[in-house]
């Protein structure tokens, strides 16, 4: 029995939010130290607005790919069953054989950077033909217009929205477009069985 996945708290904490979502996704709860939470609180948040204010950025790109090699070193020294893969631009694409498919195929997450009125991080834990399964940590209670878009209220473990991959895929400024490819980033996380053990 996995974790329900959680929202942000903020309007600025939604990269913090995926990535603890991420490791929700693939672990049990007894299983999670709680140093990668504060790996996830050491990196994230890194940005400071125009005006100067603390954090109102957001999480950068630069945050993500070291929290990734933080939780590589992590992950190696330990044992923690996880380990993560930083991807950029055309790399971050969702169509056959892809990184992103391969992972979300292998019982993999993603943490993927799209579009939500600015630049917006959200969790995707898995596909099928026509749709990515998305968790937003931005809550939300009313339907998009855009039909390509499907609320999802009842699978609180797993996502929280159905979108397109035809409009995900899109390099506009839309819902959950991921936008032109070479500002594209994505960080992948995969489950890897401790040796002699069960999940």
């Amino acid at each position: 029995m996995k974790n329900p996945l959680r929202y942000q708290t903020t309007k600025y904490d939604c990269g913090p939010a995926s990535l603890e979502n991420a490791v929700n996704f693939l672990l049990e709860r007894e299983k999670i130290p709680p140093a990668i939470l504060k790996g996830i609180s050491l990196f994230c948040m890194d940005q400071d607005n125009s005006r100067g204010e603390l954090s109102k950025g957001g999480t950068s790109r630069m945050a993500m790919e070291h929290f990734c090699v933080w939780l590589n070193r992590y992950h190696a020294v330990h044992g923690f069953p996880v380990h993560c893969e930083f991807i950029t631009g055309s790399d971050v694409c969702i169509e056959e054989n892809s990184k992103i498919v391969r992972c979300l195929q292998s019982g993999g997450a993603a943490v993927v950077r799209v579009w939500l009125g600015c630049d917006h991080y959200v969790l995707l834990t898995g596909i099928d033909q026509q749709y990515v399964f998305l968790f937003d940590p931005y809550f939300r209670e009313k339907a998009f217009r855009n039909k390509k878009i499907r609320m999802i209220h009842d699978q609180p473990k797993k996502m929280n929205r159905k979108v397109s991959i035809e409009l995900i895929n899109s390099e506009g400024t839309g819902a959950y477009e991921m936008g032109r490819k070479e500002s594209r980033d994505a960080a992948l996380f995969f489950y890897e069985e401790p040796m002699g053990s069960g999940r």
